[in-house]
């Protein structure tokens, strides 16, 4: 989740935990506590596809962050002034700031290496957009409240209580979306296809599914408010010819350890060199797809992996107009969108013959 979002929580479950008796202190530890996992962002790892596989990583590990709360609470139960303090009290304050931060993150699309450094790919189960106003906003007014009446405990509990009822209904909500896409699966012989549903930007209404099947993916949009209309598939080249190729270095394999099955592969000319470009279609909407890296170069009749990743520009910004669609989507307005609706002719697997 973004950081603002974060120290919101962090502030929260620290004004939760010792606001009786720290008051708005408990909040300023908390917020800054809370964005400590996010500072990994400035480390150069020296490559594109390491910069964005290793966030998330050493900083966001629950057993890292669970000794790091270990030693601050023995710290401060050894020279903090607040005596009451339990040691107890002060472990509980600073792991439910800090590993509740991993933890909000596995619930969004890139997931968290909440096992490092064992070497196991991110967990994921997203039911929240990266930014949801909609989260956030509930934490925001409640810390405002406790920081202008005092009534610090009561205020970041309730609104604990009301941001954690949002991610219920999320769950529901993406619960909802998989039983109405199962049948539309099952028509289309994908049941055992790699499937990942996620919310759309900024809403737990309009959601993303994402279907591959060897050559072609398929791309739906479900609304919780699409009533019993089977979803529809769109389907879109992903290009599969160039995947061994692409995958054939280190860098390509870090890349499928981290995205698995969800690569799109194409070719472009840069700097005058036949370049293989591999772009992660989980993140995003279709045609938005904000990470795209180079993986190999053409040397005469082969492919050669490259050495230093790049990160390409290939995304276009959501334009006002482009949300307002999604909005009108997730109402229910079939019409007003579809997942492929920005995605460029050469991508498309075949042509469509209906509305989606």
């Amino acid at each position: 989740m973004d950081s603002i979002t974060q120290a919101a929580l962090g502030a929260a479950i620290g004004g939760a935990v010792l606001g009786k008796r720290l008051g708005r202190k408990a909040v300023l530890v908390g917020a800054l506590l809370g964005t400590l996992p996010d500072l990994d962002v400035v480390l150069d790892y020296g490559d594109a596809v390491a910069n964005v596989t290793e966030h998330r990583g050493f900083s966001h590990s629950l057993f890292v962050l669970t000794g790091l709360a270990t030693a601050l609470a023995l710290l401060c139960n050894r020279f903090a002034p607040a005596r009451d303090i339990s040691l107890g009290r002060w472990w509980c304050f600073f792991a439910l700031i800090l590993i509740t931060h991993p933890l909000l993150d596995s619930l969004t699309t890139y997931g968290t290496q909440l096992l490092w450094p064992l070497d196991r790919p991110p967990a994921a189960w997203p039911i929240v957009f990266i930014i949801d106003p909609f989260y956030t906003l509930p934490l925001l007014v409640a810390l405002i409240i406790a920081v202008a009446t005092k009534k610090v405990f009561r205020a970041c509990t309730v609104g604990l209580a009301v941001s954690g009822l949002y991610l219920l209904l999320a769950a529901g909500a993406k619960w909802s979306v998989e039983q109405r896409l199962a049948p539309a699966l099952a028509d289309a012989g994908l049941q055992a296809a790699p499937v990942l549903i996620q919310p759309t930007p900024f809403n737990i209404a309009l959601w993303r599914a994402t279907v591959i099947d060897g050559d072609r993916y398929f791309e739906s949009l479900i609304s919780v408010f699409d009533g019993q209309r089977e979803p529809a598939l769109e389907p879109i080249k992903r290009n599969v010819a160039l995947e061994e190729s692409a995958l054939a270095g280190p860098l390509g394999q870090r890349l499928v350890w981290f995205a698995g099955p969800f690569l799109r592969y194409d070719i472009q000319w840069i700097d005058d060199q036949e370049t293989l470009i591999a772009t992660d279609i989980r993140l995003g909407f279709p045609g938005f797809h904000p990470f795209s890296f180079t993986l190999a170069t053409r040397d005469g009749d082969r492919w050669r992996p490259v050495d230093i990743s790049e990160e390409l520009d290939t995304s276009r910004s959501l334009q006002f107009t482009t949300l307002s669609r999604l909005a009108a989507r997730a109402t229910g307005n079939v019409a007003a969108l579809c997942a492929s609706d920005f995605i460029e002719s050469h991508w498309r697997a075949e042509p469509f013959q209906y509305r989606c």
